[in-house]
C-alpha cells in the first residue's frame, strides 16, 4: 500500500487538523500541522478577504518548507452586523481572545436583534499550493442563525451559538460525522477535491 501524500496544513489548530484529516482520507492524503515543524514563520493574516489570507498562508508555508500546503481562512458572517466578524472572527473580542469571549461579544451585540434577523453563515476559503504552482482555490458556506444562548460541547469557535434550523441543533451539538456532512469546511473541501480531480485531467 502506498504511503499517503503528506500535505502541510497551515494551522496549529488541532480541531481543524482533525476535520481536515477526516476529509483528506478520501484522497489518501495525510495532513500534518505546523506544530510538527520548528521555526516556521508566523503568517500575519492581514488580508481583507478570506481568500487573500488563505493564499498568503499556503504560499508562505509551501515556499518555506518546499512542500504542498493548504491554507484556510474561515469565519462567521452575520447579516445584522454587515458581515462582521468576518475575517476578524478569531480575534473579534481582542488579539488573544478565547472562543467564549468572541461569541459572548457577538451575543451582546445582537441582544436587541429579533430572531428572524439573526441570519448568518460560516464561510471557508481553502488554497492548495504545490511548490512553484498557482494556488487552487475552493470555498464553502453553511447557513444558519445566531442563537440567544450557547449549547453543546463539540466543535470550537462560534459553534455553540450557531443554530442550524434544519437540524434543530447548534453546530456544537453535532457529532463529528454530522458536522463533516454540512460544515463550511466540508463544503470547501468537497469543492477542493473536485478542483484537484479536474486539474489532474
Amino acid at each position: 500500500m502506498s504511503e499517503p501524500k503528506r500535505i502541510v496544513l497551515a494551522t496549529r489548530n488541532q480541531g481543524k487538523v482533525r476535520e481536515f484529516n477526516k476529509l483528506f482520507a478520501q484522497l489518501g492524503w495525510e495532513g500534518i500541522s505546523l506544530a510538527e515543524f520548528e521555526d516556521v514563520p508566523e503568517v500575519v493574516e492581514d488580508g481583507d478577504t478570506f481568500e487573500a489570507n488563505a493564499i498568503k498562508k499556503a504560499v508562505t508555508i509551501s515556499t518555506y518548507l518546499n512542500l504542498p500546503a493548504v491554507g484556510d481562512d474561515s469565519g462567521l458572517e452575520v447579516d445584522a452586523l454587515d458581515g462582521r466578524p468576518g475575517v476578524y472572527s478569531a480575534r473579534y473580542a481582542g488579539e488573544d481572545a478565547t472562543d467564549e469571549a468572541n461569541w459572548k461579544k457577538l451575543l451582546q451585540e445582537l441582544t436587541d436583534v429579533p430572531d428572524e434577523k439573526r441570519t448568518a453563515r460560516f464561510r471557508c476559503t481553502l488554497a492548495l499550493v504545490e511548490p512553484g504552482q498557482e494556488p487552487l482555490i475552493a470555498t464553502g458556506s453553511c447557513e444558519g442563525t445566531i442563537a440567544r444562548e450557547p449549547a453543546g460541547t463539540n466543535g470550537f469557535g462560534y459553534d455553540p451559538v450557531f443554530y442550524l434550523p434544519a437540524m434543530d441543533k447548534r453546530m456544537a451539538e453535532l457529532s463529528a460525522e454530522e458536522k463533516n456532512q454540512i460544515s463550511h469546511r466540508a463544503m470547501a473541501m468537497q469543492q477542493l477535491l473536485e478542483v484537484i480531480q479536474k486539474n489532474k485531467q
